[in-house]
């Protein structure tokens, strides 16, 4: 661990604190997303499931560009969020941020999908049929019944977001402090002569990381498929 330096755990840390920014406000969007698009049938769904899975598709600098294009200072959203808001995301880490949540949306939604797809709407009905409101056959079938897949999705949005560069790096740059993320700080290391053992410790952080991501996922898909039963 003494290849590090400040820069390289700054870079740590704010890998993780993107990571947890994107996926967090990815969730309710996601969730939204995925019950239209299990559940829904309305004009513009091929369009919506499109624009949702387009990430995975595009290669992420062309994702990175058009995000630079979109909300650096001179794009349309980034002009207005400046002028009327005085927020800047171009070259941020709220930047970053934005990218990996995009990036990483399509997993996201795409394993909430699954679990509403795998409900039974029977059980659904039942509850309904015995006056439940739609809110309430949600929140306590619906929703206890899809939490694993919301869990599985999470941790593999988050883990996306932990190992995204290219929409990042041409977004928000490679600033070390402020949009320097692992990705990023491994690529810099790689690219000066003797940093090839400060990158490696990177990429044991990142193993690290990911596979307590994991292990937190299984504890909570455990905890909750356990409250399922016993409810």
């Amino acid at each position: 661990m003494e290849a590090l330096g400040p820069e390289a755990w700054q870079a740590v840390a704010l890998s993780l604190r993107v990571s947890l920014v994107a996926t967090l406000a990815s969730l309710p969007l996601g969730l939204l997303a995925a019950i239209a698009l299990a559940r829904g049938r309305f004009p513009g769904r091929g369009l919506l499931n499109g624009l949702v899975h387009l990430p995975l598709v595009l290669p992420p600098v062309v994702t990175g560009y058009l995000l630079l294009m979109t909300f650096g200072r001179q794009g349309p959203l980034g002009a207005w969020l400046h002028d009327w808001f005085g927020i800047t995301l171009a070259f941020r880490w709220t930047g970053a941020a934005l990218a990996a949540a995009i990036m990483a949306f399509p997993l996201l939604v795409r394993a909430i999908r699954l679990a509403v797809e795998a409900v039974d709407p029977r059980l659904e009905s039942a509850a309904a049929t015995l006056g439940a409101s739609r809110v309430r056959v949600f929140l306590t079938i619906t929703l206890p019944l899809i939490a694993p897949g919301i869990v599985a999705g999470a941790v593999l949005a988050f883990a996306k977001a932990m190992g995204e560069f290219g929409a990042t790096i041409t977004f928000v740059s490679n600033i070390p402090g402020e949009t320097q993320t692992v990705p990023s700080a491994i690529y810099a290391f790689l690219q000066v002569p003797g940093g090839e053992r400060a990158a490696l410790v990177l990429v044991g952080i990142s193993i690290a990381i990911a596979m307590a991501a994991l292990a937190v996922s299984e504890w909570l898909g455990a905890r909750v498929a356990a409250r399922i039963r016993e409810g």
